[in-house]
């Protein structure tokens, strides 16, 4: 069975891999830059941005330190990670993925439920 995801402050409609893409954007441009979903299995899935660069994390169930994707040749480090919560982060460059990428795994975990095959990732766990 294919995993179905929602967002956790959204309606509980679900969100597809064909409109995922629409979505998080929407959300970026409405100052939303932390987006969790959730699947029918109960793992999540968090995207956080700061509209030029974004944390992509996998987790398998509430505490999961879980898995997230990563860029092992980017140097520096970059904030403006805005949380829901009002929390500014800032995160080394190689624990974030630039945002087109990072579009394209979310939008790969949603339809798959896993990582693409070429996608750089590590386990926290």
């Amino acid at each position: 069975m294919i995993e179905s995801w929602v967002i956790n402050d959204d309606s509980p409609v679900s969100v597809s891999f064909e409109v995922v893409l629409e979505v998080l954007p929407s959300r970026i441009d409405s100052g939303q830059f932390e987006t969790w979903l959730t699947s029918s299995s109960g793992r999540s899935l968090a995207f956080v941005t700061n509209t030029q660069r974004a944390m992509v994390m996998l987790l398998e169930e509430e505490g999961d330190p879980g898995e997230h994707a990563v860029d092992p040749g980017a140097e520096g480090s970059s904030c403006g990670f805005v949380l829901s919560n009002g929390q500014h982060d800032e995160y080394p460059d190689q624990d974030t993925v630039p945002l087109g990428e990072a579009f394209r795994l979310v939008e790969h975990i949603v339809g798959t439920g896993s990582w693409p095959a070429d996608a750089r990732w590590v386990v926290d766990r």
